[in-house]
């Protein structure tokens, strides 16, 4: 994840997103950098559209959250309840009684 949170520093800082960039900022977290997983991250980055990503991204977590957000809360109200285990009424001396056996 910090390979794409790099990514993301450097595009906030308008710079550009390289290897040796994000191997800087790695260095710059205390993170060993891995060569080819920075190799692979920018390899996927090439051609994408950074800006247009975040927003799609945005707009596509945001609806399902809206839409389903209390329909899926209040099936799982009753389903909870329904799952909860009853207790057993001990009585006092029930409880006495299982204690004297701890201690003969």
């Amino acid at each position: 994840m910090e390979y794409i949170y790099s990514a993301m520093v450097l595009y906030a800082a308008g710079k550009d997103i390289t290897e040796d960039a994000i191997a800087a900022i790695l260095k710059a977290a205390g993170v060993e950098p891995d060569a080819a997983k920075i190799k692979a991250l920018t390899a996927s980055l090439e051609g994408v559209d950074i800006a247009d990503a975040i927003a799609s991204a945005s707009v596509m977590a945001a609806a399902p959250a809206a839409a389903g957000a209390a329909p899926a809360a209040a099936a799982d109200a009753p389903a909870a309840a329904a799952e909860e285990p009853e207790e057993e009424a001990v009585s006092e001396e029930e409880a006495a009684a299982g204690l004297s056996a701890l201690f003969g």
